[in-house]
């Protein structure tokens, strides 16, 4: 396990597998799904955190929703989906045996707090969250390592929070994101990659929504370090995230597909490669 990771010295992608709440509260799906991240040859396992009661606007605490596990008010729902010490301690432990990195995002203070006592490589800020300022800072001020994500922001959001981030840690990644699931194609905008590598000069990441697989090939072309998909046992399964997720084959065929990107895209200097030396010779005499 890379614990501390120093984004600013990696050189090949980091992958993670955002498990999310895709185990629906079931420990025994997580563990299925840390053994897919692990089988693939994917760094991380990543979960999110949350206290519901403070997550939660107080107008959808008591709102009856259907479940799997019969109706219940989304307060009660968000509980029940949510993992605690119990299991978390086994998650811990459980990457440690493989070994694979894992981490989440933190959606309040609490949840920050809580994965403090654990000795992760990095915290995630979601996109959701990047605009609360005090949530960056203190997470800045952690001493860990930090990715976050930029989704539905704007430029003049986005650089409030790399300068919040800026005044107590160098070493985070920037995540370009859409956060519709799953993201239309002319959405993407890949092209905000070396914008934002260049503009805040750090190291930048993917988190993809898409459908495919070919934006997120895309993006590691483009220079993105970190790459993030959401993944999930089966797209039949409940959850709202399921659906946009990859599937244990379609992880595996990512990752092979991006394993070679670096040899594929090269340097921009221009010579007779080796393989075509014999050929120069037999077509131009020398």
């Amino acid at each position: 396990m890379n614990n501390k990771i120093n984004f600013n010295k990696l050189k090949k992608p980091y992958f993670i597998g955002e498990i999310g709440i895709n185990h629906n509260g079931d420990i025994s799906v997580a563990k299925k799904l840390i053994d897919a991240v692990h089988a693939c040859g994917w760094s991380c396992a990543k979960f999110q955190k949350r206290n519901p009661d403070v997550c939660v606007p107080e107008h959808q605490k008591n709102i009856l929703r259907q479940t799997p596990w019969g109706e219940m008010t989304y307060i009660n729902y968000k509980h029940k989906i949510e993992f605690e010490k119990e299991q978390y301690d086994f998650i811990d432990d459980y990457c440690r045996q493989k070994p694979v990195d894992w981490s989440a995002s933190v959606w309040d203070f609490d949840s920050l707090e809580f994965l403090m006592q654990y000795d992760i490589p990095f915290i995630k800020i979601p996109s959701a969250m990047m605009t609360c300022g005090e949530l960056v800072t203190e997470t800045a001020k952690s001493g860990r390592p930090v990715i976050m994500s930029t989704g539905m922001s704007s430029l003049s959001e986005v650089d409030t929070a790399v300068n919040n981030l800026l005044k107590h840690t160098g070493n985070f990644v920037l995540m370009h994101t859409n956060s519709s699931y799953p993201t239309p194609k002319e959405e993407i905008n890949l092209s905000l990659i070396p914008f934002l590598k260049n503009r805040y000069d750090c190291v930048v990441g993917y988190s993809g929504h898409e459908e495919d697989l070919e934006p997120t090939v895309i993006a590691a072309a483009m220079g993105a370090m970190v790459i993030e998909r959401h993944i999930t046992l089966s797209h039949n399964m409940w959850g709202t995230d399921q659906k946009s997720s990859l599937e244990i084959l379609a992880m595996d065929i990512l990752y092979k597909r991006i394993q070679d990107i670096d040899k594929i895209m090269g340097e921009p200097i221009k010579k007779v490669t080796k393989s075509e030396i014999q050929i120069r010779k037999k077509l131009r005499g020398k």
